[in-house]
């Protein structure tokens, strides 16, 4: 599991690895042109609970990975998570189903090709 540090709160959330780095990529894409966005998630370990971020430049991130060598991304899971942070209601994740989103981006990607 990765951790988001988010401004001064010392606490961490806790994200698997690989929604890590998707989530560093869209957000230092974000950032990096000075757009402002939420991110919201769903917590299966927390009884879904929901946590909404407003992500905006002046408000710092860190990321920890536990594992030390990154991860090859889908190419089209990481277009349609821009795609919704570029959204009024912003990046929606939901950690029950993102793995199968992803899986089905990978699969037509191998179907393609």
């Amino acid at each position: 599991m990765g951790k988001l540090f988010y401004g001064s709160d010392p606490q961490p959330i806790e994200i698997d690895d690989r929604l890590l780095q998707y989530l560093q990529v869209v957000l230092a894409t974000k950032l990096r042109r000075s757009e402002s966005f939420t991110v919201t998630w769903t917590d299966a370990a927390a009884a879904h609970s929901r946590t909404t971020l407003w992500i905006q430049p002046s408000i710092s991130l860190r990321f920890f990975f536990s594992s030390a060598e990154p991860v090859r991304l889908s190419g089209g899971y990481l277009r349609q998570l821009a795609d919704q942070a570029a959204m009024s209601s912003g990046l929606l994740l939901n950690a029950a189903t993102w793995q199968q989103q992803e899986d089905a981006h990978r699969v037509q990607l191998a179907a393609a090709a």
